[in-house]
């Protein structure tokens, strides 16, 4: 039940425009979600105005606002290990390492490629882990005007790497989004798993499966930086429908190859609530959170959600994508529920906050329907905070893709759009944006569209 069996400090606000005619409606005080840099004063702003149609047809943008493209798929590495692999998904930017005195910055982007992808992640010693894998990272460092110096292959021989997350002591966690063992599309070792990449030196980490942290269909971890845990999302579309997990280090406050020690995997219940998507009302809190052992972390013959939790069962959700870590709490993201797939209802996008110190789970925004006029209900996916204040989204779904910013009023504005002059030679059919992130200093939006795979970098004149 919800606390106090109903709504708790609920606040909807909904915000329509004649541009997107979209939805969002919050509950409570989210000052922590949206509190950006120390800077951040446009909380409540509107955006920046109308996307203007880019003449070069790739990426619309609001006036003053402009792009150039860091990296393509098929281009060749600056390595020289081969072609910049498709299917670009999730990324980070990490700030320049201590005794860096050019103020580099490193992204470190996931490419996640099935066993059918046309550009695969190209194999290198050392950093390969399975070599029949396709996916994996490349990492991209840019100098302090945002020019590029080098790109390399991260990790290689991994598959269908989908989002992640970053560390405190500043490596990748990337996270395959699949359960295939040996023997399956022709892998030669089991999928499904994490690993570390260290953005500056990816021989430093390797290509290690960090086994204790699951084998299940990954998307994306947040890390709490005090304690160490770190939070995981299962992107299962089809029932029965993934978990929400937390993983225990043995060594909670290591650095870099900790993780590698192992620890405890120990998935989310919610007391009376077997599936996340009968919760329908911003606000809605739940208390006494409890977290329960996964019995068989490996899978070894059974996928982890099938697993048996004992006679209280587990807690399910559709889509777990997202994962951030704000303020003290956890934020994760459900893109989307549709009850003709077997989730007890249907919504268009949540988010979802868990404060581990009070072991309070509250359901703080819903998204939809709406955000495409055409194609209403398209379902949030990839998410970050932004350094001024609010949030950056991207969309995953069926017609125009966009960023949208979320602003702390509830009000939804464009950030960016693929181009829609589709049909000439420079203006390809964009998929979906994925790996938004800013750069250390705030300056720069980095996204990448993920087919054809492009990465870009926004600059201009950012509040805050």
């Amino acid at each position: 039940m919800p606390e106090n069996g109903r709504t708790a400090t609920r606040r909807q606000v909904f915000a329509r425009t004649a541009a997107l005619s979209a939805s969002i409606a919050f509950a409570g005080d989210l000052s922590e979600l949206f509190a950006g840099t120390a800077a951040a004063q446009s909380l409540g702003h509107r955006g920046y105005g109308p996307l203007i149609p880019d003449p070069n047809g790739l990426l619309d943008l609001p006036k003053g606002f402009r792009y150039r493209v860091l990296s393509r798929e098929g281009d060749q590495l600056r390595s020289g290990e081969g072609p910049v692999p498709s299917n670009h998904d999730g990324m980070a930017a990490f700030a320049a390492r201590p005794g860096d005195r050019h103020g580099r910055v490193h992204l470190v982007r996931n490419h996640e490629n099935r066993v059918t992808a046309t550009i695969p992640v190209p194999t290198v010693e050392g950093l390969t882990y399975d070599p029949m894998g396709k996916g994996g990272c490349t990492s991209l460092t840019l100098d302090r005007h945002g020019e590029v110096l080098a790109e390399r292959v991260a990790i290689a021989g991994t598959a269908v790497n989908c989002a992640g997350g970053p560390t405190p002591w500043g490596t990748w966690l990337t996270c395959e989004e699949t359960e295939d063992q040996a023997g399956t599309n022709g892998y030669t070792k089991d999928h499904g798993f994490i690993f570390e990449v260290d953005p500056a030196d990816p021989h430093r980490t390797g290509a290690v499966p960090l086994t204790a942290m699951g084998r299940f269909q990954h998307e994306a971890i947040a890390v709490d930086p005090k304690l160490g845990i770190v939070y995981e999302t299962e992107d299962a579309f089809l029932k029965p429908f993934g978990l929400f997990y937390r993983f225990l280090p043995a060594k909670p406050h290591g650095g870099t190859g900790s993780l590698r020690a192992g620890g405890r995997l120990q998935a989310m219940r919610v007391p009376g609530v077997p599936d996340l998507s009968s919760v329908q009302e911003p606000g809605a809190a739940f208390d006494g959170i409890e977290w329960v052992d996964v019995p068989d972390p490996l899978a070894t013959r059974t996928p982890v959600r099938l697993q048996d939790f004992g006679p209280k069962g587990i807690t399910h959700a559709q889509k777990l994508e997202g994962c951030y870590w704000g303020g003290s709490c956890v934020y994760f993201v459900s893109s989307f529920a549709r009850s003709a797939d077997g989730s007890a209802a249907d919504h268009f996008g949540q988010i979802w906050r868990y404060d581990p110190s009070a072991r309070r789970l509250t359901l703080v925004i819903v998204f939809g329907p709406g955000t495409d006029v055409q194609l209403p209900g398209e379902s949030p996916d990839n998410i970050c905070l932004a350094p001024s204040g609010g949030l950056m989204v991207c969309e995953d779904g069926n017609g125009a893709q966009h960023v949208f910013g979320v602003t702390r009023r509830g009000e939804v504005y464009a950030m960016a759009r693929g181009a829609q002059n589709i049909g000439t030679p420079q203006a390809p059919e964009w998929g979906e944006f994925a790996g938004v992130t800013f750069s250390p200093d705030g300056g720069t939006m980095y996204v990448n569209c993920y087919t054809p795979g492009t990465t870009f970098a926004v600059t201009g004149p950012w509040r805050g």
